[in-house]
This record gives structure tokens, C-alpha cells and sequence, in this order.
């Protein structure tokens, strides 16, 4: 099974989303996750790959990925097993992460997405997985 995540860069309620991806990663990899995609950016992106990380310090093995939208980067790597780039040679520079977060939700079985408003890359690639039939596994914000 594949996993993408998608969520915002800043990302309110930090210690509520953590617990809330710990527990889901948890779940995922007993159902039988065996890759995490991962974007890279932004607070979401940097939390989700925190916990896969930890959780493959605690035995499983399931692979880790980066998923590049560009190749002139060079981005720190310390949480992931290795990275990928998509076919995005061609891709205008101001278009490359929305097309890298469909080709990533494209090769999921499952998006984890912790998206709270509807506008942003984390949105449409949201609304995208959605019209792809992915399984959706939302964070939901509590209130009060």
C-alpha cells in the first residue's frame, strides 16, 4: 500500500496533528503501508515525515520518499529512505508542485491530508485525490 500526505504549510493545532498523524501512521503500516510519499515542504510535510521516520526507528520497515518538483535543489534528506523525481522536465517551474502532488496522489492507495481550508497546492491536491477515488484519511479540527 501507498501513502501520500497533503496539508498546509503552517499548521495550527501542532501537538493535536502530531498525535493525530502518529496514530494514523501507526494504523497504516498495520494495514500494510510499505511507502510514504512525501512533499518536503512546509510544516505538514516536515511533521508527517518526522513521525514516519520515528516510526521506522521502531522496526518497520516501510520506505520513505521524497518526491522532488525540482532538480536544482538540494534538499535535506536525514528523514527519508531515498527520493524520487517525477517526469516533470517539461513542467513550467511555477506548475511543478501541483503536477509532482498529483503525481503523487496518482501512485496512492491512501492521501493523509490535513487540509483546513479550500484554497492552496494542499487543497487541490485534495480535491484531486478525491475525484481519483483515492481513500481519504482527513484530519479533523477540534473546536474548543
Amino acid at each position: 500500500m501507498v501513502v501520500a500526505f497533503c496539508g498546509h504549510r503552517e499548521v495550527d493545532e501542532p501537538e493535536n496533528v502530531r498525535f493525530w498523524l502518529e496514530q494514523t501512521v501507526q494504523e497504516l503500516l498495520q494495514r500494510g503501508a510499505t511507502q510514504f510519499l512525501l512533499g518536503g515542504y512546509g510544516g505538514f510535510d516536515r511533521m508527517a515525515a518526522a513521525v514516519v521516520h520515528s516510526a521506522k526507528q521502531h522496526g518497520h520497515a516501510a520506505e520513505s520518499i521524497l518526491v522532488l518538483p525540482y532538480l536544482n535543489r538540494n534538499p535535506s534528506t536525514d528523514l527519508y529512505d531515498g527520493t524520487v523525481y517525477p517526469p516533470l522536465e517539461n513542467v513550467p517551474k511555477r506548475f511543478a508542485i501541483a503536477r509532482r502532488n498529483r503525481w503523487m496522489a496518482d501512485r496512492a492507495d491512501v492521501v493523509v491530508a490535513c487540509v483546513l481550508h479550500e484554497w492552496g497546492g494542499a487543497a487541490d491536491m485534495l480535491r484531486y485525490a478525491l475525484r481519483r477515488r483515492k481513500e481519504i484519511i482527513r484530519y479533523q479540527e477540534r473546536n474548543g
